[in-house]
């Protein structure tokens, strides 16, 4: 019997404009490619991603790293970047508000320290029953652990968990383990997937 629904928040309910980074580059003069250099280079972005450091401090390494004339200029462009916080799928959350007149429903997400301001900001925070980012967890998708972790803190079984996510590599790891998984590719197959773990609930 499924109780949660667990989600992964980016490229299933969250999407992100896919202009941005060319955007905000060509406005502030950088090479293509410079702002993921900067923010995703792994000594850089896992401690921000698993709670080490905030994301405050993770952005202003960023800026710091960008090759601009002056940090003032890097920090707005940084800002640029990282400031939006993408927009919702309507259609994926009338399924998720579907499912929770059922099951609970949890984010589970790679994120920073800043994930509550995001869900506050688009407007999720009531839509949700919980959600637990990587940097409150202190690991990261896809390693195993952030499911065992994430299935102790909701106080259930693998087998009592249905998950959702847009990552092959972590439905995966999801399916390893014994978690009913689905990867997102449309709200129409997702729809489909939420109806068959209702049955189940």
């Amino acid at each position: 019997m499924f109780k949660v629904l667990l989600l992964e928040l980016d490229g299933v309910l969250r999407f992100w404009d896919p202009t941005l980074t060319e955007a905000v580059e060509a406005s502030y003069g950088l090479p293509a490619g410079a702002l993921a250099l900067a923010a995703f280079a792994p000594h850089r972005f896992d401690p921000a991603l698993t709670g080490t450091i905030d994301d405050q401090t993770w952005r202003e390494s960023v800026a710091r790293n960008l090759s601009l004339d002056d940090v003032d200029t890097a920090r707005a462009a940084v800002q640029a970047w990282m400031g939006p916080v993408g927009r919702v799928d309507p259609d994926v959350l009338d399924v998720v508000r579907l499912a929770r007149t059922t099951v609970r429903v949890v984010l589970l997400t790679n994120a920073t320290n800043r994930l509550q301001d995001d869900l506050e900001r688009l407007g999720l925070t009531d839509e949700i029953d919980d959600a637990m980012s990587s940097a409150q967890l202190g690991l990261a998708k896809p390693d195993p652990d952030v499911f065992s972790r994430a299935a102790l803190r909701n106080g259930l079984m693998f087998s009592e968990i249905a998950y959702v996510d847009a990552s092959p590599v972590n439905i995966a790891t999801a399916e390893i383990l014994g978690i009913r998984s689905h990867r997102y590719v449309g709200v129409d197959e997702f729809r489909t997937f939420v109806d068959d773990v209702l049955i189940d609930a």
